[in-house]
């Protein structure tokens, strides 16, 4: 949980001070520190969004000193998508729920998505 703590720190430590090989990045700005140092030499930062903001600031010593890629990227292919989906379908790939709120607080789900309240996605229920 990102906002209980360094995370970038906690993954490099769990891997034995190794790091991870692929990080996907869709958060941005709040995420880009840990996601670089989370990363093992060699390793390829996937950026596919930037949903906390979009202003990143980076010490690019890790780049040239681990070695890492920074890739961009889009949405993928309707190809990808039903993959994916089927994934999830199939309940090999679960999404992190982390609260379910009926549609009438919306304006609540929104608060708790802006100030981080949350960690994973709300589902709006009718």
């Amino acid at each position: 949980n990102r906002n209980t703590e360094d995370w970038g720190k906690a993954v490099y430590k769990l891997t034995e001070k190794r790091g991870v090989d692929v990080v996907v990045d869709n958060v941005g700005e709040d995420t880009w520190m840990g996601s670089l140092r989370s990363l093992a030499r060699g390793g390829r930062m996937l950026v596919v969004g930037n949903t906390s903001g979009y202003e990143v600031q980076m010490d690019s010593r890790y780049i040239f000193g681990k070695h890492l890629s920074i890739i961009g990227s889009s949405m993928g292919t309707q190809a990808d998508f039903k993959r994916v989906m089927g994934l999830v379908m199939d309940g090999k790939v679960k999404p992190v729920v982390g609260a379910v709120l009926p549609l009438a607080d919306a304006a609540k789900a929104h608060s708790m998505l802006e100030g981080g309240d949350v960690f994973g996605k709300i589902v709006l229920t009718p």
